[in-house]
């Protein structure tokens, strides 16, 4: 076989498989006392102003996307997701009772969040930690925050709807309704508050079970 056949092979093989092809792999598919290091040399340089170079991986050869391409390849879209009944619920117990803790949450939905619920809420910025009640246990007590506000279209929570309006666009049923939507002001004296600069240093002191597993 002559070189530009060689050359032809050799990009064959290492086309044709869907991971990087080992030297050893590619010396077995040829005549033997081929130079196969200066056929690669060469089928390199020959790739290498293409939009695909040809790139040594580890112990193997791979034809790769030319590096300088990678950003114009990129595809940025945005995936919608929607919250669960569960989640719903919660984030509006949350706004409507706040601080409030899972332990009160679980009260007024007479069930237990769903595992990772909480997770999901604090994940999308729309809760945070805000203090301590001053009781037993000290349970973290949970509120929402000013992306919370912004997401859904609110500038203050004076803003949030009533317990019709939320029971007309079927976001709660009557057994959630039951009283489940009443501010409770008068318990905030069991509350250690914490200030705006004290929340992110609240955030460092929660526990693994508390941050990782807000929703068990």
């Amino acid at each position: 076989m002559t070189d530009p056949e060689l050359l032809r092979l050799v990009e064959a093989v290492i086309f044709a498989s869907a991971t990087p092809v080992s030297e050893a792999e590619l010396a077995a598919r040829m005549p033997e006392g081929c130079d196969l290091r200066q056929l690669l040399t060469e089928l390199a340089g020959h790739y290498a102003t293409r939009g695909v170079n040809l790139m040594r991986r580890g112990q193997g050869w791979a034809f790769r996307t030319a590096p300088d391409l990678t950003g114009a390849l990129q595809v940025e879209r945005t995936e919608e997701r929607r919250l669960s009944r569960a989640a719903i619920e919660t984030l509006a117990i949350i706004a409507y009772h706040q601080p409030v803790t899972r332990a009160e949450v679980e009260e007024v939905r007479g069930v237990a969040p769903s595992k990772g619920t909480l997770d999901v809420l604090f994940a999308a910025g729309w809760i945070r930690p805000k203090g301590r009640r001053r009781t037993p246990g000290r349970p973290l007590t949970w509120a929402t925050t000013e992306a919370f506000l912004d997401h859904f279209g609110l500038e203050s929570l004076d803003d949030l709807p009533g317990v019709k309006e939320l029971e007309a666009a079927g976001l709660l049923d009557a057994r959630a309704a039951a009283g489940a939507y009443a501010n409770r002001a008068g318990d905030d004296d069991r509350m250690v508050d914490t200030g705006p600069e004290e929340d992110l240093a609240q955030l460092e002191l929660l526990d693994d079970e508390e941050l990782l597993g807000l929703g068990e």
